[in-house]
């Protein structure tokens, strides 16, 4: 199936941005906005979005944040990780096209919500304060953290406990879950709008490092040999003594259940099999690492049971 990519829908989530209010990790409050650019199917008016409909129309529409290697535009095409997880997955349940509508991260639990997507295709983290705005896939990656700092990394930073008290700036991604450590750590953090951003800081030298999963920032750094960058080796975040253990999910309105747990029937198939997985989404640099073993469950992260 040939992965496309809604331009003019995407320029108007872009340029509407501001009006979506607070980021994806923020602690509520209503989505403003009912605009219907980006496949609005009555979703946002409370009444549920089916699979049915779905299927006749033919089409689904995610949201994304440009984040590689998770889901971003390469050449005018939407590709990544969960991109091809959504290709298998929706093609499976007869969806033959997917269509992307890009927003910043830290929007697009609010973007789905006033009906400008169907789902989000972020790899988003699975978080108590999210899942009070919107429900969850199963966990479809496994998460650690690392850093992005400028080469020969002159600062010795290792996690995040190391740029406490350190007086570096810090970069993180506006609504990614390496902003909330930092503020969970009292770290004073610049957020930027979109992983290139962050990268850029690092090289221009507006931010000592760049806070990000391990995934994207090896991925930034082997797509940009020539930058004066290296990324850490990867951690899991340790805040208050507890190890921050992180899975992401696909995200859906909350009254879509019956969607959700569609997609989940199939999800299982993937995630369930090595094999399966890795051939899903091994050419973005997943390893069987990442792979959820079904240990923990998507109920658990969002009711903070983990750690």
């Amino acid at each position: 199936m040939t992965i496309t990519s809604r331009r003019k829908a995407a320029m108007f989530a872009t340029a509407g941005a501001v009006a979506l209010g607070l980021a994806a990790c923020g602690g509520g409050g209503d989505a403003e906005g009912g605009g219907t650019d980006g496949g609005d199917t009555g979703g946002s008016s409370g009444e549920a979005l089916t699979l049915e409909q779905l299927q006749e129309e033919g089409t689904i529409t995610v949201g994304f944040a440009g984040e590689a290697p998770y889901s971003f535009e390469d050449g005018g095409e939407l590709t990544g990780a969960t991109v091809a997880l959504h290709e298998r997955i929706w093609n499976e349940l007869g969806i033959e096209n997917v269509e992307g509508v890009q927003a910043e991260f830290g929007q697009l639990i609010q973007g789905l919500n006033a009906g400008r997507f169907d789902v989000i295709a972020a790899g988003m983290s699975i978080l108590p304060e999210r899942c009070e705005q919107a429900i969850f896939s199963d966990p479809e990656f496994m998460y650690t953290t690392a850093l992005m700092v400028p080469e020969g990394n002159p600062e010795g930073l290792t996690d995040m406990q190391s740029i406490v008290d350190s007086g570096v700036q810090v970069a993180a991604l506006t609504g990614a879950i390496e902003a909330t450590y930092a503020t969970d750590l009292g770290i004073s953090a610049m957020e930027v709008g979109n992983p290139q951003d962050g990268l850029d800081a690092v090289v221009n030298g507006r931010a000592d490092v760049f806070a990000l999963t391990g995934i994207s920032l090896n991925w930034m750094a082997d797509n940009n040999p020539d930058a004066p960058i290296e990324v850490t080796e990867s951690f899991v975040a340790n805040i208050d003594g507890v190890d921050q253990v992180g899975a992401g999910g696909t995200v859906f309105r909350p009254s879509d259940t019956d969607l959700r747990d569609a997609y989940n029937e199939q999800l299982a198939g993937i995630v369930g099999d090595e094999a399966s997985y890795l051939e899903v989404v091994g050419d973005f640099g997943f390893t069987a690492e990442e792979r959820p073993t079904g240990e923990i469950t998507t109920e658990q992260f969002c009711a903070g049971d983990i750690g």
